[in-house]
């Protein structure tokens, strides 16, 4: 999830800002609003979440299916939160009927791209969050298991972090099929079994041998990010807590570690106007068992973000028409309505106080 626009390193050697630290929060209402807007505008624009069928073979066939993957994770987050709202709820599951039924002709487009492109994650990585939701079709099952057990789709070279990701996602995908849902059936929390294979054989394997590989893991001087590290970053920890569902998932050295520079990285690029990715950190904070809500962070982030709810991804609205201007613009947007729902929950959380002890008298 990258905004496309050109890397620049933070230049500064950043000072911690220490787990300990204690910067004024974010209005809640500020905070929600931010999101409320961001569903507003994807609805509107929905039209905006397209295939391109007939596009020439150099660009790739499956380039468009990036926006429709991440919006179904995010839709994910959004109903599982429950922080949204029942109006924008409701938007976000009309959205997400649009794009199954009318963009993916309800996963038909799916075993195309498959067939096209037979080792590609990128049909199993779309297809997985929306059969979480409910969303199904036997044949896309058909097609990435037995394209998953083609030699050429382990050995698909990928980066550390997007390794970690896929490993996740079989992860997920195993626990569907041990679970036995008919396809069309949302299914159960998962369970905490793992596929290697792919095929829903679950083994012992976890995320630890994928997550020494990442940067975060080695969790180097700070002063070294830059925005492809940074968009590293991010990922790592949307992947270890489930994209904010477990922020027991985020190992204790590397909370620690986020904790104490997070803040510095939040000013960095809250001061060189990089909205799409100032809001992935925004995510990183509010997926922290101690998130700051960082008052500076959000309201500079809510003050970029337009009147019709769209964010821009790096200073100011770009030029274009219609669909060049959604391509711009729809992945900060996507990731506002992901950091405000996440941040507005973790408030949420914490007005109603910690859970009862198990067995605690009532």
């Amino acid at each position: 999830m990258t905004d496309g626009n050109p890397v620049r390193g933070t230049g500064t050697t950043p000072t911690p800002g220490g787990p300990g630290a204690t910067a004024p929060r974010a209005a809640t209402a500020l905070v929600h609003t931010v999101g409320a807007r961001a569903i507003e505008w994807l609805y509107a624009h929905r039209a905006g979440f397209r295939l391109e069928p007939d596009v020439d073979p150099e660009i790739g066939f499956l380039e468009r299916f990036k926006p429709i993957g991440e919006l179904a994770v995010i839709g994910g987050v959004l109903f599982r939160e429950g922080a949204t709202g029942s109006r924008h709820t409701d938007l976000v599951r009309r959205l997400l009927n649009h794009v199954w039924h009318e963009v993916l002709d309800s996963g038909h487009m799916l075993v195309r791209a498959q067939h096209t492109e037979p080792i590609s994650p990128v049909p199993f990585e779309v297809y997985l969050p929306f059969r979480e939701l409910g969303y199904a079709d036997p044949a896309v099952e058909r097609a990435v298991t037995a394209n998953q057990r083609l030699a050429g789709w382990h050995a698909f070279e990928v980066k550390p972090v997007r390794r970690l990701g896929l490993t996740a996602f079989l992860r997920r995908h195993a626990a569907i099929a041990a679970a036995g849902a008919p396809a069309g059936t949302p299914p159960a929390a998962p369970a905490p079994t793992h596929t290697a294979a792919g095929n829903g054989a679950p083994d012992s394997r976890d995320l630890s041998a994928d997550l020494r590989r990442t940067w975060l893991a080695a969790r180097p001087e700070p002063w070294t990010v830059e925005g492809h590290i940074a968009y590293d970053i991010t990922h790592t920890v949307f992947h270890l807590t489930e994209w904010g569902g477990d922020p027991g998932g985020l190992p204790a050295d590397l909370a620690d570690y986020l904790a104490a520079w997070l803040p510095a990285w939040l000013d960095d690029w809250l001061d060189l106007e990089r909205w799409d990715l100032l809001g992935e950190l925004l995510v990183v904070d509010a997926c922290l068992p101690a998130p700051t809500l960082d008052a500076r962070a959000w309201e500079g982030f809510a003050a970029a973000q337009q009147e019709d709810g769209a964010m821009p991804a790096l200073r100011g609205m770009p030029g274009g028409g219609a669909d060049e201007l959604f391509d711009a613009v729809y992945h900060p947007t996507l990731v506002a309505a992901f950091a405000s729902t996440l941040a507005t929950s973790r408030a949420l959380t914490e007005l109603s106080g910690p859970p009862e002890p198990a067995g605690a008298p009532t």
